[in-house]
């Protein structure tokens, strides 16, 4: 990949993909193509056929999907199935027939079992039952994955997919609706701080979860697409930082980097979700990939983000 290629990255916006936007311009890469939903919808296959056939770009990140925690996606399954199946199928198939360099398609640590052995391996895929909370999101991230992979068997592409843990950071959903734990947590804390508690938080903080900071999520991505192929990634790879906590744990983090000092409630009669998950992250690691920011530091990164858009 030369610094003027031309790059599509797809979900600019989002908490990926604007941490592979800062890093792709300070890694010195000019030419990258965005667009927004208004500007283009992934999901309408003739309109995504259609930029990729003026635009031509040389190699696509495929960051754009419909997110959110365990509240989102038990409400809306559908919408997350079909969405981001209708996403990946377009942008894939588009990178395809346009003759795309390489793409990368980000997915989820949900793809596995709910059940699956930890620390997670790539090869526990569908091995075992989904976790039910997040089973739409998680099966077209697998339908994803597996069409990256036929289309390299099939036909020769440059296709390769990569499976972030729990991400968070700058630009990260607050919502307390539709977003994930800890930017959850975050506003939680915050929120309590400032009015009085207590913090009411789901299930009963047992849970163990691996996080990744979005830029060290950044990082990985734009050294795949500098220096790794299907070859040497093969089906997929995971993007973890390698550490676990619980929830509880992850509670307490937070509630000492926001100055929280009340009462923390926790409502058994909502759902935990999987038990535990851990991806192991040794393959990426062994291709000499490590990420940088430890846990308590992102947080107060974070928190710090959180608090510029609350001015």
């Amino acid at each position: 990949m030369k610094k003027n290629s031309k790059i599509y990255l797809a979900g600019h916006r989002g908490l990926v993909g604007s941490a592979i936007g800062r890093r792709l311009a300070l890694g010195g890469y000019p030419n990258v193509v965005t667009r927004t939903h208004a500007e283009l919808d992934l999901t309408r296959q003739a309109d995504v056929e259609a930029f990729f056939e003026a635009e031509r770009p040389e190699f696509v990140i495929l960051a754009a999907a419909k997110v959110g925690g365990i509240g989102a996606n038990s409400t809306y399954p559908a919408d997350f199935l079909y969405e981001n199946l209708a996403i990946a199928q377009n942008v894939i198939h588009a990178a395809y027939r346009t003759k795309v360099a390489k793409l990368i398609n980000l997915g989820s640590s949900c793809i596995y079992p709910k059940m699956a052995p930890q620390p997670m391996k790539e090869d526990a895929l569908l091995t075992g039952p989904l976790e039910v909370t997040n089973e739409a999101y998680a099966v077209a991230k697998i339908a994803a994955i597996r069409l990256c992979k036929h289309f390299n068997d099939q036909y020769g592409t440059n296709f390769l997919s990569a499976m972030p843990t729990n991400m968070y950071g700058p630009g990260d959903n607050y919502d307390l609706s539709n977003s994930h734990v800890l930017p959850a947590m975050i506003r939680k804390f915050h929120e309590a701080n400032v009015k009085g508690g207590p913090v009411v938080l789901w299930g009963d903080g047992s849970p163990f979860r691996e996080f990744l900071y979005s830029d060290d999520l950044a990082d990985a991505v734009v050294y795949l697409l500098e220096h790794k192929d299907y070859a040497d990634v093969g089906e997929f790879i995971n993007v973890g930082s390698g550490v676990e906590l619980t929830i509880r744990h992850l509670a307490e983090t937070i509630g000492h980097i926001v100055g929280y000092q009340g009462e923390v409630k926790w409502d058994s009669t909502k759902p935990n979700g999987t038990p535990r998950k851990l991806m192991d992250s040794g393959r990426l690691f062994g291709l000499g990939w490590k990420p940088k920011v430890g846990l308590e530091d992102g947080i107060r990164m974070a928190y710090q983000d959180f608090l510029s858009r609350q001015a």
